[in-house]
């Protein structure tokens, strides 16, 4: 009795490996874009190496009076909205009216945030909230360096 030994190699191709691979593929892009912030706020943040020619926008700034040592009746705090350059102070409440006065009938509306320095954070994300909710874009003025 011999024993015979059969050199056939198997030429089938196992899905199993392959399976596994693309549930680990899965599994990660899964994870990965729950990480993505989809409430964040989109800005337009002005290029430093060169100049580019923009649309006149509307403009808000947020003025900070503490150094003066005054406040202002009409916001209630050292804080003033000015909304396109005007002297006169608005409320939050108010900037969001004028500014939806000002950017009806326009196919792409954006305006501009210009703030002090010291002006907190959170009084440039208030004026980023208005633009979120009425779907608006917003670009954040910096001064060059």
């Amino acid at each position: 009795m011999a024993i015979r030994r059969t050199t056939k190699v198997d030429s089938g191709f196992s899905m199993s490996s392959m399976t596994d691979i693309v549930f680990l593929l899965l599994i990660f892009f899964l994870v990965t874009s729950t990480l993505v912030n989809p409430n964040a706020l989109k800005l337009l943040l002005p290029k430093s190496t060169g100049q580019v020619a923009a649309k006149a926008t509307v403009s808000v700034s947020i003025k900070d009076w503490r150094e003066s040592g005054k406040d202002y009746p009409i916001t209630g705090d050292y804080y003033s909205y000015h909304i396109n350059g005007n002297e006169q102070p608005v409320s939050l409440a108010a900037a969001e009216e004028l500014l939806v006065e000002e950017l009806s009938g326009e196919d792409d509306p954006t305006f501009s945030i210009y703030a002090d320095r010291s002006v907190p954070v959170e009084k440039v994300v208030e004026v980023m909230n208005i633009a979120k909710r009425n779907h608006w874009k917003v670009i954040m003025a910096t001064s060059p360096e």
